[in-house]
């Protein structure tokens, strides 16, 4: 099996999928950051394709940044400036080929993940 990851964002506050987040992945070496994926979420809070697919696959240390500060203030869920979570950094390794599913949970004062199926 050749190894891929998907992430997809609920919004806990709500109790729904989270649309419209733009989430960047990088590769992470050292204190060295290279963006290597673009996506923004679709109306199920997933991306429309996994952020990561099979065919540049490779194990090693990785970090996703959800954009999460337009959607919370589109929601009316934002408060006051600056935002508690306008960018939330999950970083995480992939040691093996497999598949990998890393999403948020997220509320305007809190979030969570987990290693998904």
């Amino acid at each position: 099996m050749a190894g891929y990851l998907t992430t997809h964002v609920l919004d806990t506050a709500r109790g729904c999928p989270a649309e419209g987040i733009s989430i960047a992945l990088y590769r992470v070496t050292g204190n060295s950051h290279r963006k290597i994926a673009e996506a923004v979420t679709n109306a199920d809070g997933r991306t429309d394709q996994p952020i990561l697919p099979e065919d540049r696959f490779e194990p090693g240390t990785y970090e996703l940044v959800f954009s999460t500060g337009d959607y919370l203030r589109r929601t009316g869920q934002a408060g006051a400036e600056p935002l508690f979570l306008d960018q939330v950094p999950l970083r995480f390794g992939m040691a093996a080929a497999d598949h990998y599913h890393v999403p948020l949970l997220l509320s305007p004062y809190g979030y969570a993940t987990y290693r998904g199926s």
